[in-house]
């Protein structure tokens, strides 16, 4: 099999698994491997607004479950399950989140720094991200979904399922992540869930519209 194909066929075994295998353990050398996969995944400036949360504790899951519809089967079987949170605030171009990136990630120096800032400020204020923290915080979670999207893709060519979740009462989940100290006293929101796992049957015929319905070219 071609890379080309690899690829694609990863892309095929994927889909979204409601139901996991409880007894069927993700090699931790392989999750590592997703974990790896967003954590190298892009961002907008590369300030990463991302933190990764590996959920194991099967009593911070029942509680989850309490408040997720979407996750009642995958929370008692996935093998892992991960909370994506992203930096609210932090993320203005003047935030604490952004200052470290720059200073201890990037390595910028002063002068680099604060010509980035001021990029930053203008990107933020011409696509009207500083004009309501929701605002912000909702692109900050553009940026976790391609994490996301790079992690599921990774799991899929290793042979392993996955199952976006957003099916739950949000503000919740994030209330019960942040009374167990997770969300940094609240510089941190939750953008989105997933779950890691082997399915347990084969899933039905892959649905999509056509490469000609989705593709425009322009030439």
């Amino acid at each position: 099999m071609g890379k080309r194909e690899e690829i694609l066929e990863a892309f095929r075994f994927r889909h979204a698994c409601k139901q996991f295998d409880p007894h069927k353990k993700i090699a931790r050398e392989d999750f590592d491997v997703i974990l790896e996969a967003g954590r190298l995944s892009p961002s907008s400036f590369g300030f990463e607004p991302w933190r990764f949360v590996v959920i194991q504790n099967s009593l911070l899951r029942d509680k989850l479950r309490a408040v997720s519809w979407g996750a009642q089967t995958q929370l008692s079987t996935a093998s892992h399950y991960v909370a994506i949170l992203c930096y609210r605030e932090g993320m203005r171009f003047d935030g604490d989140h952004v200052a470290r990136m720059m200073r201890d990630v990037q390595g910028l120096p002063e002068d680099t720094a604060n010509k980035k800032r001021e990029r930053f400020a203008l990107f933020q204020r011409e696509n009207h991200l500083l004009d309501a923290s929701r605002t912000l915080f909702d692109w900050a979670g553009k940026q976790a979904y391609i994490a996301l999207g790079n992690m599921m893709t990774a799991a899929a060519y290793l042979g392993i399922d996955s199952c976006a979740i957003e099916g739950a009462d949000l503000d919740a989940s994030e209330a019960i992540l942040a009374a167990d100290g997770l969300t940094e006293d609240g510089k941190l929101g939750l953008s989105v869930m997933a779950a890691f796992g082997y399915r347990t049957k084969e899933p039905g015929q892959k649905t999509r519209q056509s490469m000609k319905e989705v593709v425009v070219w322009v030439t």
